[in-house]
């Protein structure tokens, strides 16, 4: 429980920090939506891994009615991740998310359909997300990643570049830091 609480304190202070809009931390602990779905996550996520899926689903389904976001419980995400304006973002139970992610509203970290097992992509590190893309599938997206808004990810990306489009097309490759 302890280590709970100390990764949803580093959300909390990395979302005030990348948010220029968060007045303080409180501020982002009482309000933000994208914060409370990671209490739920990180509670419900607990409980998979100790074979509670029922509970875990169930804790799952309350967070998406409530905030609106949906994330499986066997997802696995890092720490820090930022999930800004939230609504309609969709992480399904395969996938994996490094540390220091951006999500925006509208995202789909899905499956194809056509997979068994391994059906919803990984992101590696510092990866940012735009408004409305669609990741899909047992993909593997890099470290220092871009995907623009809006855009359709069903191939793999290489680490430090910038994607965009449907189907997404790398626009650039450069040495990204900080996202």
């Amino acid at each position: 429980m302890k280590s709970i609480l100390k990764e949803l304190y580093e959300d909390a202070k990395n979302i005030y920090e990348k948010d220029p809009a968060a007045k303080n931390i409180w501020y982002v602990i009482l309000l933000y939506q994208g914060f409370h779905i990671l209490i739920f996550y990180r509670i419900g996520h607990f409980l998979y891994k100790n074979k509670l899926y029922f509970l875990a689903r169930l804790i799952s389904q309350i967070a998406r009615f409530i905030t609106g976001i949906e994330i499986h419980p066997g997802a696995k995400i890092g720490r820090r991740l930022f999930i800004d304006h939230g609504i309609g973002i969709v992480i399904g139970e395969t996938a994996t998310i490094g540390n220091d992610c951006t999500i925006y509203h509208g995202v789909t970290l899905g499956g194809t359909g056509k997979d068994k097992n391994k059906r919803h992509p990984d992101l590696g590190n510092n990866v940012m997300v735009g408004a409305g893309a669609k990741v899909l599938g047992p993909i593997k997206i890099g470290d220092n990643v871009k995907i623009g808004a809006n855009a359709v990810v069903t191939k793999d990306v290489a680490n430090d570049t910038t994607v965009i489009g449907v189907p997404a097309e790398k626009i650039k490759s450069t040495n990204v830091k900080n996202i």
